[in-house]
């Protein structure tokens, strides 16, 4: 049986033109991310986590026919070097049938006309960093190209997550998404042209145009965005006329209270207004309307936050809005850089950040001055990131040195004022 099934494009790493160089049936080489991409008869067992595709047992290429021929284990979460996010992800077989015509196959109960992805929505579901890093921007990455004429296939469903982010979601397929697991449909067979098995990851909150299908990029993720939830603001010099103080360059403050918290919250806060600020706190939750905060966010100039996953909500920040991370004491600057300065810098923001003294660090008034958690952080990071968590993330709240975040907030309004030149 010839079914035209095609191998990944060496160039674009499988998710765009099928045509060209191949490369295996899955790419597994991502440290985060493996995916499988599929053209044939493809038929789709949810509640089993089986995919049988019809392999073409006369090619002549050997290679080829080898890979077509493999079976494949697959957990479609952008997290696979971290055991952790892992264990809860369920696990999809990618199985070949090479028997005469179809006898053999499961009896398809649904025949789709556009292709379709695979994936879950478990591992760190509900850390919004993880929301968007894990799930949301590879999804985009891989979907994208489509314009909504895809079909989603959701494993590790959670309601309250898919209603979250039902926006965005409606954006990327106008089809309404099949639960994997959902009990009613546990005898469901779908049957597919093309399957797409674990979105794609690049890089973290970012996308490489260079391997995206079509080229896209976190621009136009940031489009999508704005689009999803009716973001009126692209650029920071576009002003919002409704907005009371709409004249005054707008800081939002980006609180927390279990961990890394700001201790002088309302210093800092009289600080920014007596410079000019427009000053707005807002704490983000699992339980947050996330159109409303993304349209808050979007009212913003400069963002302010501790290390953590608030920050992810710059995302909904218009272009040249400015970003300022505060960076705890525990030399984590390696890890707050890489999780939000690349980023921002690629979302056409700026970047500014504050790294905390030892004496603007709460965890001063409860180690001596010489004790390894203040003076060597490196003798903690040795024991590993449960050590690390629990130390720096979990049990510091900070309190900047008025005076030293005035100077960064000045920085601030200045590059905001270059961007009104421009």
């Amino acid at each position: 049986m010839k079914t035209g099934m095609k191998m990944l494009n060496a160039e674009n790493n499988g998710v765009g033109d099928t045509t060209g160089a191949t490369k295996p049936l899955c790419d597994t080489t991502g440290r985060r991310s493996s995916t499988c991409d599929v053209e044939g008869d493809i038929r789709i067992h949810g509640s089993s986590g089986t995919i049988v595709f019809s392999a073409d047992a006369t090619d002549d290429d050997d290679d080829d026919h080898h890979h077509q021929q493999q079976e494949w284990k697959i957990k479609p979460y952008a997290r696979k070097h971290d055991p952790v996010a892992s264990a809860n992800i369920k696990e999809w077989s990618l199985k070949p049938f090479a028997g005469a015509g179809d006898e053999g196959l499961p009896n398809c109960t649904k025949t789709h006309d556009v292709p379709a992805v695979v994936f879950s929505v478990g591992g760190f579901t509900g850390n919004l960093f993880h929301d968007f890093t894990d799930i949301l921007v590879p999804l985009f990455t891989t979907a994208r190209q489509f314009d909504g004429d895809v079909q989603f296939i959701v494993s590790d469903v959670k309601s309250w997550w898919v209603g979250k982010f039902k926006l965005i979601l409606g954006r990327l397929s106008k089809r309404e998404l099949i639960d994997a697991g959902d009990e009613d449909g546990r005898d469901a067979v779908h049957c597919f042209r093309r399957v797409i098995i674990g979105p794609m990851f690049h890089k973290e909150l970012g996308i490489d145009s260079a391997k995206s299908p079509k080229g896209y990029s976190m621009t136009d993720f940031r489009t999508l965005l704005r689009d999803s939830f009716g973001l009126r603001r692209r650029t920071v010099a576009e002003i919002d006329a409704k907005r009371p103080g709409s004249q005054r360059p707008r800081l939002l403050i980006i609180s927390r209270k279990k961990s890394r918290a700001f201790v002088n919250a309302h210093g800092m806060e009289e600080m920014a207004r007596s410079i000019g600020y427009d000053v707005v706190s807002a704490e983000p939750g699992m339980a947050t309307d996330i159109a409303k905060f993304a349209r808050l966010v979007n009212s913003a100039d400069v963002m302010v936050g501790v290390h953590g996953a608030g920050l992810t909500n710059m995302v909904f920040l218009p272009d040249k809005a400015v970003v300022i991370q505060v960076i705890p004491l525990g030399g984590l600057e390696y890890l707050a850089r890489n999780s939000f300065r690349e980023p921002a810098l690629e979302m056409d923001l700026h970047y500014l950040e504050y790294v905390l003294r030892e004496d603007e660090s709460t965890l001063s008034d409860v180690y001596p001055k010489d004790h390894p958690v203040i003076k060597d952080p490196q003798s903690v990071h040795k024991k590993g990131w449960d050590a690390l968590k629990e130390v720096y993330l979990d049990k510091q709240n900070v309190r900047p040195h008025l005076g030293r975040l005035r100077e960064k907030f000045m920085e601030a309004l200045k590059l905001l004022q270059q961007q009104q030149h421009d």
